[in-house]
């Protein structure tokens, strides 16, 4: 998942050793934009990713790839946003996902039929209903069902 905002704030950094060797974990607050702007917390686990964060300048905007993880503890559940990624982002330029793809929030185009075979006409779409998206069927009744719908 993705979100973008301005970085607002870094979290102390906690750091310990494990049988599996030295572990860091930090963190940082962005503030989202909008009209009802949200302040949003994350964590970021190895000295990497605590980096991320550390070098890019308070109050810029940022592009945080994070994923939420919840476990529950004396039957209360905590829920964590992990960061694995921060950035810096630039207004207008387009979010690239994790794998790197643009999103350009579009449906896809609909696939061309071959050339042998007639072309479906497409269902017209209302401003309720998406593009690309085909309205269902209507079911015709039938009254020697004995289904009650």
């Amino acid at each position: 998942m993705d979100i973008t905002g301005r970085l607002i704030q870094l979290l102390p950094d906690v750091e310990g050793d494990s049988p599996r060797g030295h572990w860091v974990r930090g963190g940082f607050v962005i503030e989202t934009d909008g009209e009802y702007p949200r302040k949003v917390a994350f964590t970021a686990f190895g000295e990497e990713r605590v980096a991320m964060a550390k070098n890019i300048p308070m109050g810029s905007p940022v592009q945080v790839t994070f994923n939420p993880e919840s476990r529950e503890f004396n039957e209360k559940w905590y829920t964590d946003l992990r960061a694995s990624r921060i950035q810096p982002f630039v207004p207008g330029q387009m979010p690239t996902t994790a794998a790197g793809y643009a999103w350009t929030g579009a449906a896809p185009a609909p696939a061309a039929a071959p050339a042998s075979t007639p072309a479906a006409p497409t269902p017209a779409t209302t401003q309720d209903q998406p593009a690309n998206f085909a309205t269902p069927p209507v079911m015709e009744s039938n009254p020697d069902d004995d289904l009650p719908f």
